[in-house]
């Protein structure tokens, strides 16, 4: 039988809902104590099904993420992974997107995996391991003007990953990008995966089992990366 107390921790933002909760469920059965955080309340109810720490909170606040942080190492004693996810911020014509709303998408998005960073990796550094997934979008590499906001700042996640995982790769802690493309996770307008060489949307059980992977030891020399999990619908190379 397997020693819980040995078994590892991650912390998932958005945990709730969507991809946060297939990441959950996933990382679950692999066997992950948990600690989930979603601003609806909905990674409560799901930890309490799953037998794992839930906070209702958001991403983009600091103190959330602290009590987030705070109660899952006072649950298990350590951290060994962290998917930051969070949805999308308003959006809005280019020009006319207003300060406020470019100042939340700054702290939903960028913020948030900064703060959690700072949280995060001194209990990394001490355990001598630890693994990172930010789930961001394909369209950080091919911007659209349907989201520019989190087009802008999931860029800015991109090249933070990598100076997170440039400054910390020695010290045995990766982060990597995960860029979802169309996913089941929304409802998509009919025809959508017609767009895609693979015609089809993606399921989130697949965003799941990546993210999995990339927290795992098997992707142990994979870090400072952007992965597209898109089923080719991005352009460059």
């Amino acid at each position: 039988m397997t020693d819980q107390t040995q078994a590892p921790v991650a912390i998932i933002t958005g945990g709730g809902r969507g991809m946060g909760a297939a990441i959950a469920r996933e990382l679950h059965e692999r066997g992950y104590r948990l600690g989930l955080m979603s601003p609806s309340g909905s990674a409560v109810d799901l930890a309490n099904e799953l037998g794992a720490v839930g906070v209702k909170g958001s991403a983009g606040e600091a103190a959330d993420l602290e009590q987030l942080v705070s109660k899952t190492v006072e649950a298990y004693g350590r951290i060994d992974a962290v998917v930051n996810h969070t949805g999308h911020p308003p959006k809005g014509d280019l020009v006319d997107i207003t300060d406020e709303k470019w100042a939340l998408g700054n702290d939903l998005m960028v913020l948030s995996v900064v703060r959690m960073a700072r949280l995060v990796t001194p209990y990394m550094l001490k355990q001598g391991k630890g693994a990172w997934v930010n789930i961001t979008t394909f369209a950080a590499f091919e911007p659209s003007l349907v989201f520019p906001v989190s087009c802008a700042y999931r860029a800015a996640v991109g090249a933070y990953t990598k100076l997170y995982a440039d400054r910390y790769g020695a010290d045995n802690i990766r982060m990597n990008a995960l860029l979802p493309g169309f996913i089941d996770s929304l409802d998509h307008k009919p025809g959508t995966g017609d767009n895609v060489p693979m015609k089809r949307v993606g399921t989130m059980n697949e965003i799941a089992k990546t993210a999995a992977f990339l927290l795992s030891d098997d992707a142990g020399y994979i870090t400072g990366q952007n992965i597209r999990v898109d089923g080719g619908v991005t352009k460059h190379v």
